[in-house]
């Protein structure tokens, strides 16, 4: 079995010199990843579609920006590092971005099959001088976030066996070109969503990646910060945009639904009220009697009599 290593910040002061982004993520994973062979501007770098088993280790900063998009079965996918915690799953039509010089712990639930681009910022800045007037610009941390069109792309290049003639050549790097522009107008310190979006409220597919994460959880303990990781967002701009979508705090709505689940279990009298408690994520039987009561308007117990 693959032996799971620790982060050595020594270690990852050199990380990008004698190591390239690949060789780096080759470390953490059992199957490395399957390079495309052929020199692209600015060193860029392209894998094919492989798939390589769960994670659950730390990597260093990168060199590059690393590029990933996913095919198959989704997968429970978490970051955690620098003060943040992102969560998500792998799915079709989602990229995730490792930042250059970001680095955290990964944990990925199972086997996943992947593309790469492992892309430096030399490449990136040519086309931010453009669309970005100049300033220097810095992608965004992603976890599996869904951008159909750069998952597209990276599926169109991943399809390359090599790049050794001018016309794959030619295809591959306006291809690059495009996913630099939608990373920059997407994912970059200058051109994430504006805030106009926002105050709109949660688009429908955000309401409903977050509300499933809640049900799929909805007897664990759920934080403000782990929610809002899930869709990139700050808590402020998370519960703000929530509230508007659904005309309920994430707590409130969370509420409803956990209450709903226990009128459901109380119908089986196997189960006890501090069980039924525990399941739907209240710590206490008073807790949980007291969230139910102001739902309800009852007990649990009474409510089980009324059955």
């Amino acid at each position: 079995m693959k032996q799971h290593r620790t982060f050595d910040p020594n270690r990852a002061e050199h990380a990008g010199g004698d190591r390239t982004p690949g060789e780096e993520i080759g470390l953490i994973l059992d199957k490395p990843p399957v390079l495309i062979e052929g020199a692209l501007a600015s060193g860029t770098r392209l894998t094919q579609r492989w798939s390589h088993g769960p994670v659950h280790d730390s990597l260093p900063p990168m060199a590059d920006n690393v590029i990933m998009t996913y095919y198959g079965e989704d997968r429970e996918i978490l970051l955690q590092g620098d003060g943040r915690r992102i969560t998500s799953r792998t799915r079709p039509g989602s990229i995730t971005i490792i930042p250059e010089g970001s680095d955290g712990h990964w944990d990925v639930a199972g086997s996943i099959e992947v593309s790469h681009v492992y892309l430096p910022a030399s490449r990136l800045q040519p086309i931010a001088d453009v669309l970005a007037k100049g300033h220097r610009i810095e992608l965004l941390d992603r976890v599996a976030f869904e951008d159909p069109a750069a998952a597209r792309i990276m599926e169109l290049l991943s399809r390359e066996v090599a790049i050794t003639d001018a016309s794959s050549s030619l295809f591959v790097e306006q291809a690059i070109d495009l996913l630099c522009t939608q990373l920059i107008r997407g994912h970059s310190s200058v051109g994430a969503l504006p805030d106009i979006e926002i105050r709109h409220g949660l688009a429908p597919w955000q309401v409903k990646r977050v509300t499933e994460y809640m049900l799929e959880h909805i007897g664990e303990e759920l934080r403000l910060n782990e929610l809002a990781g899930i869709l990139h967002l700050t808590r402020f701009h998370f519960c703000t945009a929530f509230r508007r979508a659904t005309g309920k705090t994430p707590h409130e709505w969370l509420v409803l639904q956990r209450i709903g689940f226990a009128k459901k279990l109380l119908e089986d009298r196997l189960l006890s009220i501090t069980e039924v408690g525990l399941s739907v994520g209240y710590g206490t039987p008073s807790a949980f009697a007291a969230a139910f009561r102001k739902v309800v308007g009852v007990t649990p117990t009474d409510f089980r009599r009324s059955l």
